[in-house]
């Protein structure tokens, strides 16, 4: 047997040599070459890309903050130097002992800024890039209409305090008002129309020096608009009064007839009642008014000629409430209107006292007016007796206060019945007693 020689083992080609490939070789896919020398391993790639992404965002998130925040500096300062909401100019007093968050918040109530954080957040920022720590003080400041919160802030800060104030009293009418404001001589400027009537609010205002008396009564017609609105939302339910200025009417006879604060309600109540039943209010005020007009005083006392006389306001001639109001009441008459006391009385008479019985009939009503005759009666005694120690004779009794005098309302009388001889005695001279029966 023959021995085959060993086969030759072909020399092993270099991969990528050329050289034949087999069919199924060809079938193989290929592998992709590898990196080049020098060049970072793909999973490292991997890792740079991502920082990449990591880097961008955070650019882009600084970026929008730095954009929302330069729109919020804009909006802050936009509203900061902006004209404010103030429509007239008034006194704010700030407290001492209040914080910038309090004084923001009574600086937003009282409507000179519309938004307190945004006076708050202009506050910090000054505080923060100002030359200077800023200090809100305590005091009474005038803050000019539309002024906007950075003259506040300013105002605040330097202390500009107002230095004088007008007191203003209930009662009295705009004409005297006006000539009030016409006496001040630290105000300025003319006033050339009278303010309706009741449209002022009495109070003491306080003011700059210089300021025109125009200004200042468009402050007091301001306030009374607040005050009026915000009482009238508070009125008590089924009020015999439509509107907010039948209350101003309907207070301002309050206001008159009576000047004590425990008895407000009561008169009001009264009047209210005599609305409801449809009674005449018979106040002697308004025949004053309705003769004398603004200027609030007859100089004299009323007589049964006056009470006669049928004026648009004599409540005496005309049923309901008179057009207009016959003075500028104040705040407790206008509250105890809008909220007097459930009551059933219809009558008050004077007790000698300096006030009044009220009675909720016509019999106890004749009997508490025969009680202040006896009073009325005893004083003109004593008077007359004092008279002649003095050696004066009868001449002093002239000077006895008479009932119906408007510098005595305490000794007034509505809707008595009680009949007097005086009365048809001494027709056309002072009346004694208003003794006329109601009228319904």
């Amino acid at each position: 047997m023959s021995t085959l020689p060993p086969p030759r083992h072909e020399p092993t080609l270099r991969r990528g040599a050329n050289r034949p490939r087999s069919p199924a070789e060809m079938l193989e896919p290929s592998r992709p070459p590898g990196p080049p020398r020098g060049a970072l391993p793909p999973h490292a790639a991997r890792r740079g890309s991502v920082l990449v992404r990591v880097l961008s965002g955070a650019f882009t998130l600084v970026l929008f903050l730095m954009i929302a925040a330069g729109g919020m500096l804009a909006l802050l300062y936009h509203q900061f130097e902006a004209p404010g909401p103030l429509a007239q100019s008034r006194v704010i007093t700030v407290p001492r002992g209040e914080g910038r968050i309090e004084i923001a918040s009574r600086l937003e109530k009282e409507g000179a800024i519309s938004n307190r954080w945004a006076f708050i957040a202009n506050y910090l920022l000054r505080n923060v890039i100002g030359p200077k720590q800023t200090e809100l003080k305590a005091g009474d400041y005038e803050i000019k209409k539309h002024a906007s919160m950075a003259e506040i802030m300013e105002t605040l800060a330097l202390g500009r305090g107002v230095l004088s104030k007008i007191t203003i009293p209930e009662g009295w009418t705009s004409l005297q008002i006006v000539q009030r404001l016409r006496e001040e001589e630290e105000l300025a400027g003319e006033i050339t129309e009278i303010p309706p009537e009741g449209s002022l609010l009495p109070d003491t205002y306080r003011y700059s020096k210089g300021m025109d008396r125009r200004e200042l009564l468009e402050r007091m017609q301001s306030e009374m608009q607040r005050f009026l609105a915000s009482m009238w939302e508070r009125r008590q339910p089924g009020l015999p009064i439509a509107t907010p200025e039948e209350a101003l009417v309907f207070a301002s006879i309050v206001e008159k007839e009576t000047g004590r604060a425990d008895e407000r309600g009561r008169v009001a109540s009264v009047f209210m009642n005599r609305l409801r039943k449809g009674m005449r209010l018979q106040s002697d005020p308004t025949v004053i008014y309705g003769i004398a007009g603004g200027q609030g005083s007859l100089g004299r006392s009323i007589t049964r000629a006056d009470l006669d006389q049928k004026t648009t306001h004599n409540t005496y001639q005309i049923s309901g409430l008179p057009p207009t109001p016959i003075c500028n009441p104040g705040r407790a008459a206008i509250e105890a209107s809008l909220n007097p006391p459930e009551t059933n009385d219809l009558y008050f008479v004077a007790d000698g006292t300096g006030g009044h019985t009220f009675s909720d009939s016509l019999k106890n009503h004749n009997a508490a007016v025969s009680v202040w005759r006896k009073v009325e009666r005893d004083r003109k005694k004593e008077a007359v007796t004092a008279a002649g120690a003095s050696g004066t004779g009868g001449a002093a009794s002239d000077d006895i206060p008479t009932i119906g005098s408007e510098d005595t309302d305490e000794l007034r009388v509505i809707n008595s019945a009680v009949p007097t001889k005086a009365a048809g005695a001494t027709a056309g001279a002072l009346i004694p007693l208003p003794v006329r029966k109601p009228r319904n």
